[in-house]
């Protein structure tokens, strides 16, 4: 079969599977305790299902079953059984509220775990410097996209526009399997954004935006760009430049405040400044959308350039992200008693 024809098969599939299942899920939810009942910094004001991504899971994890056997399963098995365990502790956090650290460590552990098959970021020559280096960025994109899942269809549109350049940057570089991956990870998320778009009827929960950040996070390591190979590594983190802005941000904005960043639930977002400062919570949904789109051109670019330019382009996109961090953090939209207490409360 077609590499092109399993994408398709693989995008449609889990499209299909994804608007089938979520509300399956969405009726299921209240039967196992998976209810998100509203609390004070929630911007819901009803009870709504939180089981989405077990609907978001099964539709990625079905394409990849039925086509196990059309690539080299070694690598591509052990991300989605990694991505699966953390799945299913996230799950288990939506229901029981799990430790922070207990959901670290299994991070870790699940990235060790992909590391071992051969999914390994590689900048380095010392093996010593490059487990930690894929440890902390498969367990640092995870969180985050954690963290980005704040507002209606926030997290699984920006997840179906990273997927979509992943997908894009794979073909062109003649990287089926990543595509592929990529491919059924755009069609959950398109699939489930039919019901999670403003005013949404459903959550992922953890268990869907720790699946997607994990794999997500993978997809980028296997990445290859022949032409940019001097600075292959550039491309993916401008491609993930928002949740990347967002984590750093949250955490400095945290840690400054003497809160812990990872135990703090917060209204520190980059989605909450930008809708407290005269946009809508679907405008400020819409700009993040916008940005993702404009960070994955930058990135198709930066695949192209030659490593000067592409070193040259990378500073000045830097540049910017830290007057964005500064303008948010420090400057003129940064927290305030004020702010802290109307703007549009996060979940993370």
């Amino acid at each position: 079969m077609p590499e092109e024809q399993i994408i398709l098969i693989l995008f449609f599939g889990a499209l299909v599977i994804a608007v089938a299942l979520t509300p399956i899920s969405k009726w299921l939810a209240p039967h196992v305790g998976l209810i998100a009942n509203p609390r004070s910094r929630d911007m819901h004001t009803v009870p709504v299902p939180r089981m989405g991504g077990v609907a978001i899971f099964i539709a990625v994890m079905a394409g990849v079953l039925l086509l196990q056997n059309t690539f080299e399963f070694r690598q591509f098995g052990a991300m989605v059984f990694a991505a699966a365990l953390v799945s299913f502790l996230g799950l288990a956090d939506d229901r029981f509220s799990l430790s922070a650290y207990v959901r670290l460590i299994a991070q870790v552990l699940a990235a060790l775990f992909v590391w071992y098959a051969g999914v390994r970021v590689q900048m380095f020559e010392a093996l010593w410097l490059d487990i930690p280096l894929t440890v902390i960025w498969i367990v640092g994109i995870t969180n985050a996209m954690n963290f980005l899942d704040n507002m209606d269809g926030l997290l699984a549109g920006i997840c179906a526009v990273i997927c979509s350049f992943f997908l894009l940057l794979a073909v062109m570089n003649g990287q089926y399997l990543v595509g592929a991956l990529a491919a059924a990870l755009l069609g959950a998320c398109i699939g489930f954004l039919f019901y999670n778009l403003n005013p949404a009827s459903v959550f992922m929960g953890d268990s869907g935006s720790m699946f997607l950040g994990f794999l997500i996070a993978c997809v980028a390591i296997k990445l290859r760009f022949a032409q940019a190979a001097n600075v292959s590594w550039m491309v993916p983190l401008v491609v993930l430049g928002l949740p990347v802005f967002d984590t750093t941000m949250v955490f400095i904005s945290r840690l400054r405040r003497g809160k812990n960043p990872l135990t703090t639930p917060g209204k520190d977002h980059t989605s909450h400044r930008i809708a407290k400062h005269g946009f809508s919570n679907r405008e400020a949904v819409m700009i993040c959308y916008l940005v993702c789109v404009s960070l994955g051109i930058i990135a198709m670019l930066i695949s192209m350039l030659d490593k000067i330019s592409a070193y040259v382009l990378g500073a000045v996109l830097s540049a910017f992200a830290l007057y964005m961090l500064w303008f948010m953090e420090f400057g003129p939209w940064k927290l305030t008693s004020e702010n802290q207490t109307n703007v549009s409360p996060s979940s993370a």
